[in-house]
């Protein structure tokens, strides 16, 4: 039986060729992009399955997860990458721009999270990677926004890693520098003309493909140019003077 996978911002950039390199290895795929054009002309290159939604929206997850199951009868991995640049003016606040790029960055990953659980449970176990960004590890000023975003879905992917590993599924995250798609392309030409290298779409797919089978718990991978993908290790925080560990509440 054919391994099954759900992307989503699968129309174009890092979603499209996780798209390729999974379905080149045999892996069924569900792509979901507001581009519903895009998803459908991918879909058709890789025998898949389509659906265009935006993924702010609970529904969107919940119909993304039921065509998985009514065209594949099974779902194994859950591409998380649909993501948007924040570039919220706090000077000249947009309430409703703001509430997008928190519902596309953050609000996606936890609806896609929360649909996916019951089939890929029911399939036996399976993987979910999150698209973070470096800007989940470290601040960005360019964009404090999406830093914030960021840093969110590192959050879950660390919360949310020991409970799921208990259920035989695997989250974990990459979180890629700069990379040549559609999020910075009005940006690129300032970066070719400081030499300043940009990882690839395929760059950053390949680390997704090993996310996926990575053994560790929570993993966040760091994507750069020429580099191979690296773990990213958080140092420890000071305890109570007394050295005791906090009781289990939840």
């Amino acid at each position: 039986m054919s391994t099954v996978a759900l992307i989503t911002g699968a129309a174009s950039g890092i979603g499209a060729a996780v798209a390729r390199r999974l379905s080149a290895g045999g892996v069924r795929c569900v792509l979901v992009d507001l581009d519903g054009e895009g998803a459908e002309r991918l879909a058709k290159e890789v025998d898949g399955a389509w659906l265009a939604a935006d993924v702010s929206a609970e529904e969107a997850s919940l119909e993304a997860v039921a065509l998985a199951e009514r065209r594949f009868g099974r779902l194994d991995l859950v591409h998380l990458n649909a993501g948007i640049s924040g570039q919220v003016d706090l000077a000249r606040f947009d309430v409703a721009r703001y509430r997008q790029v928190v519902g596309v960055n953050v609000d996606g990953v936890v609806f896609g999270i929360r649909a996916g659980l019951p089939l890929l449970a029911r399939s036996g176990g399976g993987a979910i990677v999150a698209t973070s960004s470096l800007a989940g590890l470290v601040a960005y000023s360019g964009d404090p926004i999406y830093t914030m975003t960021k840093h969110a879905v590192v959050g879950i992917v660390r919360g949310l890693a020991e409970p799921l590993a208990a259920q035989n599924i695997r989250i974990s995250a990459v979180c890629p520098g700069f990379t040549d798609t559609p999020l910075v392309a009005e940006a690129r030409q300032t970066f070719l003309n400081a030499g300043f290298p940009l990882l690839t779409a395929e760059d950053v797919a390949a680390a997704v493909e090993s996310a996926f089978y990575s053994e560790i718990p929570g993993n966040l991978l760091i994507v750069q140019p020429g580099r191979p993908p690296v773990p990213y290790r958080y140092a420890g925080v000071p305890g109570p003077a007394g050295g005791q560990r906090p009781p289990r509440t939840g």
